[in-house]
């Protein structure tokens, strides 16, 4: 009886230790949504799709972004109608705002370099401000002109790419590493609106007055492809900043992401999402979404299990498994939700490394 004691001890011990594995295991993605009619923000635990939290911020929270490491979610107030926004450091496991911020008027879709360090913001001064999240300084201002609108941040964290709405028509590229100076640009013909960016260096942009979207190779630094959707927004192009005019009012395309797999591109025109895959130089249309409201912004989880699509004007997001390609849940946001990410910060290293082993993922967050 003694001799079997300590293999009874092992076992359950090893019982005790896989329970806790698989514990640890489970993943518990957190979306935070973002409400610029508001003054706060929802989050939402997606594994039982319910409202964890929500956190008054400021006035109309407009952009939003997170480190690797989910150290800090920084928002951007864009307050507007007053002579400053502000920049907000936010612990995502204490839901404190740790720093605030003032900045430049109404900054909007912001990104940070994949270690936190560097955060770009839009502003409406036709320039992008550059802030030192380790100091909280401002550290650059980089003119683009136009309405400084969506920025996006390449893998590895040395490129950025500036996207200002307007007459610029153009994308700017940004060094990081040499002092974030700019070395280039991508013209895409049209007001740049919302983008997404593939790990293989390829540039999606929506442009206003187009039915689909426009893809660039960052490298080269041109544009190689536009691609249409095949079902109409509407009847009549009323105007290309304004959109479609149809049944349902006036309809654009506003949301653009490449799924955490890279094998699809998806695109958020009017009341529906466009499924895209990404087939070398072609992008052959293979599903398309009908929602229940506009579109106006969309993100995935970091596991690739569900797209979070915003709809503005319905007060909530759509939550849609990426498998069935069917929506699954109806998430009550705040005053007119936009900007979204989504945060595991319980998934371990170890387990997001072989999640990107084989998907290509880089990061735990999703920012779209």
């Amino acid at each position: 009886m003694t001799a079997a004691w300590p293999l009874v001890r092992l076992s359950a011990l090893a019982l005790a230790l896989s329970v806790a594995g698989s514990e640890i295991a489970r993943a518990r993605p957190l979306l935070w949504q973002t409400n610029s009619n508001g003054d706060d923000l929802h989050i939402f635990d997606l594994e039982s799709r319910k409202l964890v939290r929500r956190l008054e911020v400021g006035p109309e929270p407009h952009g939003i972004a997170a480190s690797a490491d989910g150290r800090y979610v920084y928002v951007s107030l864009e307050a507007n109608g007053r002579p400053h926004g502000e920049l907000l450091w936010i612990d995502p496991r204490s839901y404190e705002i740790r720093y605030r911020m003032t900045l430049c008027r109404e900054p909007h879709a912001l990104a940070t370099t994949p270690d936190g360090r560097w955060i770009y913001i839009p502003c409406r001064d036709e320039h992008y401000w550059v802030v030192d999240a380790e100091k909280r300084v401002v550290v650059a201002r980089i003119r683009t002109g136009g309405r400084p609108h969506n920025t996006r941040v390449s893998r590895d964290g040395r490129f950025v790419y500036l996207s200002p709405m307007g007459a610029p028509k153009r994308v700017t590229i940004v060094d990081v590493s040499a002092g974030h100076s700019v070395v280039g640009e991508i013209p895409f013909g049209s007001s740049v609106r919302p983008s997404a960016l593939s790990e293989d260096g390829r540039l999606f942009h929506h442009v206003d007055g187009l039915n689909g979207f426009r893809v660039a190779d960052v490298e080269r630094r041109e544009l190689v492809a536009t691609v249409e959707h095949r079902t109409p927004l509407g009847w009549l192009l009323v105007h290309p900043k304004l959109g479609w005019f149809g049944p349902d009012g006036l309809q654009r395309c506003h949301g653009l992401a490449v799924r955490p797999d890279q094998r699809e591109v998806w695109s958020a025109c009017g009341a529906s999402v466009t499924v895209h895959a990404i087939d070398g130089a072609r992008y052959p249309e293979v599903a398309r979404i009908e929602l229940p409201g506009k579109a106006y912004w969309l993100t995935f989880s970091p596991d690739d299990r569900f797209a979070l699509v915003a709809l503005a004007e319905a007060d909530e997001v759509a939550m849609v498994d990426t498998a069935s390609r069917r929506i699954v849940a109806h998430l009550l946001a705040g005053a007119a939700p936009k900007r979204n990410l989504v945060i595991d910060l319980e998934t371990p290293p170890a387990r997001q490394s072989l999640f990107r082993r084989r998907t290509g993922s880089s990061i735990r967050t999703s920012r779209r």
